[in-house]
Parts: structure tokens; C-alpha cells; sequence
């Protein structure tokens, strides 16, 4: 067995002749495990978030969106979406029109987002899953129907109506203006609701989905969009397939990823995860110089046996990785006790539900285990380890020879 390793755990496990070296030593082992504990659960809970705000925005936005870069709506034929659709990778696609219209529902009325789609969308977005009140179709029957938003219909009190009547929807022509009498000025249709849809308050509360061929002829685009949205398989790399659709379209049209066109959403994420990180990990630093008092105090306490091993020809650098293995036994000691308790905790929660989410979309709170952050979180804690360990038994040893 290697000498220094085998003293290092006597000492350890051994009591010492001051009861105040045990404590210090076991304190130093729980504060590694707190903070090692915390910096999985957090990291777990930001995960949880972020992957609860992507498949929110995936329900009801798309992976790749194709737009103009000078004019807000376009010819769709100028899109070879024959050729973007045969792209490896690409499961799906719609054609959009979106505006901002006005819709009246009995004497209630607001300004919404309309997004005019094909009946593919409902295929991409999964609609279904999202329903909480009629079924999410499109058209039937010869006849145009639109999904709104929970909040929308809350706002127009079409919640719990059995048999709502038509919704009219408003939206300005473009470039006519009759002062005499404004509603010469505007476009209005009608539309029979067929649901009600439930998947954040950013889109409950704002968006109306009617067919396409009905916002075309609202606003009298007949043949126009506003962009193309395409769905991408699983695991697809969304950059590479941006790539492979910005070759094949106009360049006076551009293509960019979910991460793109809500850039601020996922930086913001991100950005807040790694700052709490960060402060977690300098609370962990400083938990850690618990080790450095531990090894002080069993240094001082240990100054006989230390001359007496160098009596017997026990090299000082042999001394010294006698109470550096001590410090990182500790310190290994709190990041796998910490680990373990934070891993069952996030399993837990995942498989069980310990924490509720009360209003919230989801019933549980959202985490999410990364593996590969649990390695980095244990290499990050056994570093700190080794610097609370080595620089100052290499000092503290100097006094003592």
C-alpha cells in the first residue's frame, strides 16, 4: 500500500487528541457536500427550464424559418420548397401568413396575431396535445375554423360556450384611408372557432390560428406568405440544415433556427444558469477553506510525528502528500456524498414529483440530469480541492521541519 495514502487515511479516520480537528474536518466534508449538492440541483433545475421552454416553443414554433429580408410578404412560388423538402433532415413543412389584426366576439373585442398555416401545422406542432376545450382543426365541411389562444378566448369570454358564434376579424387595407367612413378601410371576415389551445402565456395570450387561404383572403394577399416554416428531425443539426436551405433559396430571403429568432430567450437562459453557477461555485470555494483550517490544525497537531518521520528518513515530500491526500480525501469525500444526495434528489423528482409547480404549465417541477455536467461539476470540485490542499500543506509543512 502507498506509505503517505495509508497515514493519511489513519488520520483521518482516526480520533485525534483535540476533538476540535474531528469537527473541523467533518464540517469540511459537509460544506463540500452542500455545495456540491446544490451546484447538481440547480444545474438540473436550469436544465428542467430550458428544456420545458424549448418543447413549449417547439409546439408552436418551428425549427427552421425561411423569411424575406426586405419585404414582410412574398411570392410563395419564388421558394423551392420541392427541393427543401427532399433536404435530409427535413420531416415537415408549412407555408405562413401572419398579421396583426383586430377580432370582435360578440361586443368584446382585441388585437391579436393572426398566423394564417396549412393543416401541416397541426401535424408540426402537435396541436392536439394542446387542447383544452373544442378540437384542433382547420377547416371542414367546406367551411374556414380557427384555434385560439387560452387567453384570447378568455379575453372575448368564449370559455365554456358550447356553440360560440362566428368570430369577425378587422384588419386595415393597406394604403386606404376613408375618413368618413372607417370601415370602408378595413378588411372583415368571419370565421367559425373550433378550440381553444393551451401552451404559454406568450402565445395564449396573443395568437389566433386560422388556415392560410382565409388570412389570404382577409387581407387580400391571394398567393403571398410572410415565411415558410420547417420542421426538423430529432437531433438534426440545425445549423448545418440552415445551411443546405440558404443555398438552395433567392438571396434576397434568408434562413434562420429557433435559436435565432428567439435569440434572447435562450441567451438569457444560458446566461442566467452560468451566473449561478458561478456564485454557487465561489460559496463552494469558500466552504472549502474549512479543509485548509482541518489540515492546519492536524498539521500542528501532528508536529512530533512529522519529526519523527523525517528522523526515520520519511522525505518531506512524502510528508507532504501524507496531509495533501488528507486534504483531498475530504474534499472526495463531500463531492461524492453531495453528488449522490443531489442525483437521487433530481431521479426523484423526475420519476416521483417531490416539488409541485402550483399554476404553472407544467404540474411538477421541471429538471433535467446531464451527465456530462455531473463530470464536469465533480472535476471543478476535486480542482478546488487540490488548490485548498496542495498550496498550503506545501507552506504549513516548511514550518514544520
Amino acid at each position: 500500500m502507498n506509505f503517505p495514502f495509508y497515514i493519511a487515511k489513519r488520520y483521518l479516520v482516526a480520533k485525534k487528541s483535540q476533538n476540535a480537528i474531528n469537527i473541523i474536518s467533518w464540517i469540511s466534508v459537509f460544506s463540500v457536500a452542500i455545495g456540491t449538492f446544490a451546484l447538481v440541483v440547480v444545474l438540473s433545475a436550469f436544465n428542467g427550464l430550458e428544456s420545458l421552454v424549448e418543447s413549449l416553443f417547439e409546439s408552436f414554433e418551428s425549427d427552421i424559418r425561411i423569411e424575406a429580408t426586405a419585404s414582410k410578404s412574398f411570392d410563395s412560388s419564388e421558394i423551392p420548397l420541392e427541393q427543401i423538402e427532399k433536404l435530409d433532415g427535413v420531416i415537415n413543412y408549412t407555408q405562413v401568413l401572419s398579421e396583426v389584426c383586430g377580432v370582435r366576439y360578440d361586443e368584446q373585442q382585441m388585437v391579436i396575431k393572426m398566423k394564417g398555416v396549412e393543416d401541416s401545422f397541426l401535424e408540426m406542432s402537435s396541436m392536439d396535445s394542446s387542447m383544452v376545450q373544442g378540437k384542433a382543426i382547420l377547416q371542414g365541411d367546406d367551411r374556414n375554423y380557427a384555434l385560439l389562444g387560452y387567453g384570447v378566448a378568455s379575453n372575448l369570454g368564449m370559455l365554456m360556450i358550447k356553440r360560440p358564434e362566428n368570430l369577425s376579424f378587422y384588419a386595415p387595407k393597406r394604403g386606404k384611408v376613408n375618413t368618413i367612413n372607417p370601415m370602408q378601410s378595413v378588411y372583415r371576415k368571419s370565421i367559425y372557432p373550433a378550440g381553444v389551445f393551451y401552451i404559454s402565456p406568450e402565445y395564449d395570450l396573443n395568437y389566433i390560428v386560422v388556415p392560410l387561404s382565409f388570412a389570404q383572403d382577409l387581407l387580400e394577399l391571394d398567393g403571398k406568405i410572410s415565411s415558410v416554416e420547417i420542421q426538423a428531425e430529432e437531433n438534426t443539426d440545425l445549423d448545418k440544415l440552415k445551411e443546405k436551405i440558404s443555398a438552395l433559396i433567392p438571396t434576397k430571403y434568408k434562413a434562420i433556427n429557433r435559436y435565432e429568432f428567439n435569440e434572447i430567450i435562450y441567451k438569457t437562459n444560458r446566461t442566467e444558469k452560468w451566473v449561478t453557477f458561478l456564485i454557487l461555485l465561489f460559496i463552494l470555494i469558500i466552504a472549502a477553506f474549512n479543509i485548509l483550517s482541518s489540515l492546519s490544525m492536524l498539521i500542528i497537531e501532528k508536529d512530533q510525528d512529522i519529526s519523527t518521520l523525517s528522523h526515520l528518513g520519511v522525505t518531506m515530500s512524502k510528508i507532504r502528500q501524507i496531509f495533501f491526500y488528507e486534504g483531498m480525501m475530504i474534499n472526495l469525500a463531500g463531492a461524492l456524498s453531495g453528488m449522490a444526495l443531489g442525483i437521487i434528489l433530481v431521479l426523484l423528482q423526475q420519476k416521483v414529483g417531490l416539488i409541485r409547480l402550483e399554476g404553472g404549465i407544467v404540474e411538477y417541477y421541471p429538471v433535467e440530469l446531464k451527465w456530462l455536467e455531473m463530470i464536469y461539476i465533480l472535476i471543478t470540485v476535486l480542482l478546488i480541492g487540490f488548490l485548498t490542499s496542495w498550496y498550503p500543506v506545501r507552506q504549513l509543512t516548511k514550518k514544520s521541519v
